[in-house]
């Protein structure tokens, strides 16, 4: 059976490939370009050969190509730049502009690798695709990876149960370290390589001065909440979300500051004093773009509002316009209109969707 593996260079997806040629499976590579590495980018410091500048996208490919050699296996390249610009970083701009917190990482496996890269994968005769992703398909249900600390079921949550059909995730019952102590044993080049982190498009550039070449930044009034105290400027709303305390220009306080809310028609970023402030909080979410996963509906499960958030008890009502009520009576802190909710029970993916509203004692949150 031929398997087509998404190589991205680094050791997860190297692995992935080795582990698969070891079952039997014939593998072939293919490496995506999602991203024109050179848009706004500094070329100064980065490695070079002679005196031309490689870009990071560059060197992922020489590795994954070095990989590929090492394991005996071909590696072919695709170019998704448009389609990610048009389904992914286009849907990134238009969230921030809404004053919401989008997560293009979770879009880019929804339109990207489990669509277009499948698509590309069946022109090379695959019978199956595979990442590197840490996660688990049993009964042809998406489960939670063995390593906890490196579930990426999160981010999986908005694939199609029809695009999860035919593929292989061969890290799901690894540890991290199994996984980089195998590539060592088998002498791979990846196996000590830094895992990438942050925005995939953005890398390790200032996250402001990245964004200001596509957004107009907008100054305006940061407001203390509780006292209605001008307090400083903000560069504009697009750059902070809800529970952010670091890069708030409020000279003069001592006080830890926390977003809160904002006001785009006034243009006001909010904040309020401490990490508990009651502002923080919401007891009620409705959640948008539902992809449902599971058989069941229950009524009880657990939720996770961020990547990585400890696993919350929610109340589900499904609602007639594809829409979920869900209700956190416990009180949970920061969730924010853009992100995604995951829902599950125990280990299993029951789906998930992007939050679209906020409310606390039934009332809608000021800050949507």
């Amino acid at each position: 059976m031929k398997v087509v593996v998404g190589m991205s260079g680094g050791v997860d997806s190297s692995v992935a490939a080795l582990l698969l040629k070891k079952q039997g499976y014939e593998v072939i590579g293919l490496f995506m370009r999602n991203w024109d590495s050179t848009l706004n980018n500094d070329v100064l410091g980065n490695p070079t050969i002679g005196k031309t500048p490689i870009c990071p996208q560059e060197l992922d490919y020489n590795d994954a190509k070095a990989v590929c050699d090492k394991i005996g296996i071909p590696l072919y390249r695709v170019d998704f730049i448009k389609e990610y610009w048009d389904y992914v970083f286009t849907y990134f701009l238009d969230e921030l502009n809404k004053g919401r917190t989008p997560n293009p990482d979770i879009m880019c496996n929804k339109y990207i690798k489990f669509d277009m890269f499948i698509h590309e994968a069946l022109k090379l005769g695959a019978d199956y695709i595979a990442t590197g992703h840490y996660a688990r398909i049993e009964n042809e249900e998406l489960l939670r990876a063995f390593d906890k600390n490196k579930d990426q079921t999160y981010f999986l949550s908005q694939v199609s149960k029809e695009k999860l059909h035919n593929v292989l995730f061969p890290l799901g019952t690894l540890e991290k370290s199994e996984v980089r102590a195998l590539a060592l044993e088998a002498g791979l080049l990846t196996a000590s390589k830094k895992d990438s982190t942050g925005i995939c498009f953005i890398g390790e550039r200032h996250f402001t001065s990245f964004l200001k070449n596509y957004l107009p930044n907008q100054p305006g009034k940061i407001i203390n909440i509780e006292t209605n105290e001008v307090l400083g400027t903000h560069i504009g709303l697009m750059y902070y979300t809800i529970g952010q305390r670091r890069g708030l220009d409020v000279g003069g306080t001592k006080e830890r500051l926390f977003v809160v809310g904002k006001d785009l028609d006034k243009n006001i970023l909010y904040v309020a004093i401490g990490a508990n402030n009651e502002y923080l909080f919401s007891d009620e979410a409705i959640i948008e773009e539902v992809n449902w996963l599971a058989k069941e509906k229950p009524f009880k499960c657990t939720a996770q509002f961020r990547y990585r958030q400890k696993d919350n008890d929610v109340q589900l009502t499904f609602l007639e316009n594809g829409l979920i009520q869900v209700k956190y009576p416990q009180k949970i802190k920061a969730v924010t209109p853009g992100q995604a909710c995951v829902f599950y029970l125990k280990d299993k993916v029951l789906g998930g969707g992007i939050v679209k509203m906020v409310k606390k004692n039934n009332a809608k949150l000021w800050y949507l």
